[in-house]
């Protein structure tokens, strides 16, 4: 696939997650060199499956650094590597993030007892910690006059998550999505608008790219319930998350900024 990217460098926040390694693929395969952030490091192996794809001809290189987006200095000290190693970044994406996916063994709450330090955490990684990211990498792209960040969102901070898809799990009290989660993408949208009007004259894109449903280890019922709400009738996989991310990374995308690109089969049609 023809990108431009060739050459450029793409840094990654929670690179050691699933959606991580997708994006790290997709762009070490399009030449782009990674720069891999994340709290804790990967082990040898995970490394190694991150860098195998530079090996494959025109592709970029990877390297990872140690680096929590919920403390603005070690994003300060990864920036500092990022220039030494690989250059000025071109692409930032804001993918750290945490989740609570349900599970009958994971534990629930009402909505009044959930704990404020559960909402405290998710809010803190999943929107301060786009706003420290920018603040850093994206200030340093907006002062060099180029590039592209792209904020993962999510399609619960567009609608509401429907309990029913949750019912049949056996928990008490009921599995509740975590508030915070949906508060704090609709929280990075925001952001990816402010981000747009202020660094447009820079020669940097802001865009939210938000994923909805992605197929991976849930259990049977849910996949049924959630598939039902789907217009093209099933989840999405992985590789179609590529294109998107290609899409607004590059300059495919040159005249696009301040956008949610949602990527959900067409669920919130209805």
């Amino acid at each position: 696939m023809l990108t431009g990217l060739t050459g450029s460098t793409a840094v990654v926040t929670g690179v050691g997650g699933r959606l991580g390694r997708v994006w790290t693929k997709a762009f070490l395969q399009a030449g782009a060199d990674v720069f891999g952030l994340d709290r804790t490091k990967p082990d040898g192996s995970t490394i190694e499956e991150f860098a195998g794809y530079g090996q494959e001809e025109d592709a970029g290189q990877f390297v990872f650094e140690q680096a929590d987006v919920t403390n603005r200095a070690s994003l300060q000290d990864a920036l500092g590597t990022c220039l030494a190693r690989l250059g000025p970044p071109g692409v930032l994406v804001n993918n750290a993030g945490l989740d609570q996916p349900p599970s009958a063994g994971s534990g629930g709450w009402l909505f009044e007892d959930i704990p404020e330090e559960l909402s405290g955490a998710v809010l803190d990684v999943n929107a301060a910690g786009v706003l420290r990211t920018c603040q850093v990498f994206g200030t340093e792209m907006a002062r060099r006059g180029h590039g592209s960040v792209i904020n993962i969102g999510s399609l619960y901070g567009i609608v509401a998550p429907d309990p029913r898809f949750y019912d049949h799990i056996e928990m008490d009290p009921p599995f509740l999505k975590p508030p915070a989660y949906g508060m704090s993408k609709a929280a990075v949208a925001a952001l990816t608008r402010y981000l747009a009007t202020l660094w447009g004259p820079c020669g940097v894109r802001v865009n939210t790219l938000s994923p909805g449903g992605v197929l991976g280890g849930q259990d049977r019922r849910f996949r049924e319930k959630f598939v039902a709400r789907v217009p093209l009738g099933r989840m999405a996989t992985e590789d179609d998350l590529v294109g998107p991310m290609l899409f607004l990374a590059s300059g495919m995308s040159r005249y696009v900024t301040g956008t949610e690109l949602v990527v959900d089969g067409g669920f919130v049609c209805w």
